[in-house]
């Protein structure tokens, strides 16, 4: 039987990072692990290095032409990823 002062752990973890201010820290490690998910295998293979800096997602990609590609639908994935991160994480794209 729940009592009226619980909550549920989504709460409660949520309620933690932010508390302790790590919720932003969450969010970019969220993104950094989602980013294959999301570009799918081909971009995933061939990301050789991801980090964010000051809201800016930094990624290095083997491949030129897919480089080029990815700068043309650049607000999209930046718009992908704050949707899937619940908050806006990433300001902007810089491929490397």
């Amino acid at each position: 039987m729940r009592k009226p002062n619980d909550i549920t752990l989504k709460e409660g973890i949520g309620k933690l990072l932010n508390v302790y201010k790590l919720k932003g820290k969450f969010d970019e490690t969220t993104i950094i692990a989602l980013w294959p998910e999301l570009m799918g295998v081909a971009i995933g293979n061939r990301t050789t290095q991801i980090y964010i800096f000051q809201k800016k997602l930094f990624v290095r990609i083997e491949s030129s032409v897919i480089k080029n590609e990815l700068m043309m639908v650049r607000t999209g994935i930046i718009d992908k990823l704050n949707e899937r991160a619940g908050s806006e994480v990433i300001t902007e794209i810089v491929f490397l």
